[in-house]
């Protein structure tokens, strides 16, 4: 890009580097809450009921400086105006990320896509909304006259990420269908659903664009001969749904057209829970709730398309991650939801988040020249605090966390929810606060340690603290809510995009292993590896796979 955009680089690297004028490090965040009461009221800010704190990084008004200067080089006003109105910002294949069209109301104009874009995406909505009223209303039942109880939905990646995190933060016992989900190929997590349904009850949903996707396919094919097991072929199709946009593979899988739900292909797949992909959600929590979880993720649009970029919660969100990833050099994140609805969000960001931002070139084809994605992992609290949160506090590596708390629980256990609110708070305050030599010694010596256990114990009890996290609190964990949380990852994302350079909504990495497999496949089939087809080490490891299996 221009030299601006270089410059901008160089100062953000450089802060990450250059002590500040005090003598700390730009790594240190410690010292700025001493010098600044009001760091909290500084560096928080909301978008609706959100509230995003970034205070406890090491970000100053200096770096902060240098954060908005790269994101004006990188121009990332005219990118998001793009990305709203309908530029092919995914440049290597052509397309459009036209996600945000799918949560614009009818008759808007912002963020919509244009009126074709809209006339097509409220025409499947209103089939979805139909669709949905019948099953629920009893209109649409199964093969022997009884309701639809169950839904299931087969597909992967986006289109099973999505739904299970979604589902299981938004269900509850009113909810009005249970939801199974099905993603892995793996069949012993069909067999661990076979328990739990009953043929003439379930609807089933075959979530592939091109319905050729060889996971989703080959459970499709499992699932539709369990169905026809009971109902007979007739009826194992009268229990299928598509979510796609191949009507001909549909038709000769048994699926006929008016049981197909398409999306066009300005959805890419990590950002389609909003698309047709959402007609399980529906379906399972209520058409009400699926419209007021579209309704917070425009909330967020509009507030990513309009405020400006020092108060806009995903851009900052975006800059916090490119001072601890390029200024800093740390290549991890944890997300730590302290809700266990949420307890597939951590998936659902990995997907998001490594397969649009694990780039090595440029829009332009370029070595990027710099760290983009960082790995992305994490798990609810406070099952984390005993697992993985040893490395965060005293690993080698400060790895930033996301902490994501909500005050009010939607159940009665008001104990409970108190223990994990200060579990919470207390990891975030523990990763900025640490604990030094003195505090250690003057608690073992008030526990009544001996001299040589001090010593001893001395270095693994102490806590470097300086660790980064940013904390996101909503009110509650209702469907607006969600709805804005996850756009506001969605958003990051693209802004991340615009500031390293790179097509986040494109993902040639994935069809690697494709290619990859079928030949695989085949060989298995056949029992017998293809000489020199393969390195040493996987004709090794396929013939050593043949051989015990052969043996069982």
């Amino acid at each position: 890009m221009n030299d601006i955009y270089a410059e901008a680089w160089k100062a953000v690297e450089a802060a990450g580097r250059t002590p500040r004028a005090d003598g700390t490090s730009p790594a240190s965040i410690r010292p700025l809450f001493a010098a600044d009461p009001k760091r909290f009221e500084r560096y928080s800010f909301s978008a609706d009921n959100l509230l995003l704190d970034i205070s406890k990084t090491s970000i100053d008004e200096g770096a902060m400086a240098a954060l908005l200067n790269l994101a004006r080089a990188a121009k990332v006003e005219e990118w998001r105006s793009g990305l709203s109105e309908g530029a092919l910002v995914n440049a290597t294949e052509r397309r459009r990320a036209l996600h945000m069209a799918l949560r614009a109301p009818s008759g808007s104009t912002t963020g919509a896509g244009g009126a074709a874009v809209q006339a097509e995406i409220q025409a499947t909505f209103a089939r979805m909304h139909a669709f949905t009223q019948a099953v629920h209303g009893g209109a649409i039942r199964g093969a022997t006259g009884e309701r639809f109880t169950h839904v299931l939905n087969i597909g992967i990646g986006g289109s099973d990420l999505g739904p299970v995190m979604a589902t299981r933060a938004l269900i509850n016992p009113a909810s009005p269908m249970v939801a199974l989900h099905l993603g892995n190929v793996d069949g012993h997590g069909w067999r661990a659903l076979l328990a739990t349904m009953d043929p003439k009850r379930t609807l089933v949903l075959v979530s592939s664009k091109t319905f050729t996707t060889q996971e989703t396919m080959a459970n499709a094919r499992l699932v539709k001969g369990w169905l026809a097991e009971t109902l007979g072929e007739a009826g194992a199709a009268s229990h299928m749904a598509a979510l796609s946009t191949n009507l001909v593979a549909c038709a000769e899988f048994g699926i006929p057209s008016e049981r197909v739900f398409p999306f066009g292909d300005y959805v890419g797949g990590r950002f389609s829970l909003w698309s047709a992909i959402g007609l399980s959600l529906a379906l399972a929590l209520g058409w009400d709730t699926f419209q007021r979880m579209l309704a917070g993720a425009r909330a967020m649009d509009l507030h990513f398309l309009k405020a400006p970029l020092e108060k806009n919660l995903p851009v900052l969100l975006a800059l916090v991650e490119v001072w601890h990833v390029n200024a800093l050099g740390y290549s991890r994140r944890a997300v730590l939801p302290y809700d266990e609805r949420l307890r597939r969000l951590p998936a659902h960001l990995q997907q998001l988040e490594m397969e649009s931002l694990g780039k090595r070139v440029t829009l332009e084809g370029a070595p990027v020249g710099r760290a983009t994605g960082p790995v992305v992992f994490g798990e609810p609290g406070t099952s984390a605090q005993h697992s993985f949160m040893q490395l965060v506090h005293q690993g080698t590596e400060p790895v930033p966390v996301d902490f994501i708390l909500i005050a009010r629980p939607d159940h009665p256990w008001a104990e409970n929810h108190r223990i994990l609110l200060a579990n919470g708070l207390a990891q975030a305050e523990g990763l900025l606060s640490g604990k030094d030599e003195a505090t250690v010694r003057a608690e073992m010596e008030k526990a009544g340690a001996d001299a040589a256990t001090i010593e001893r114990l001395l270095p693994h009890r102490i806590f470097p603290g300086d660790r980064p996290s940013t904390s996101i609190l909503l009110p509650r964990l209702d469907p607006f809510s969600f709805g804005q949380l996850i756009a506001l990852y969605e958003h990051k994302v693209a802004t991340l995009g615009a500031l390293w350079g790179i097509n986040p909504f494109d993902q040639w990495g994935v069809e690697l292993g494709k290619q990859l497999a079928g030949p695989l496949l085949k060989e298995l089939e056949l029992g017998e590896p293809a000489t020199g087809a393969h390195d040493s080490s996987t004709e090794g490891l396929l013939r050593e796979l043949l051989r015990l299996r052969d043996e069982g």
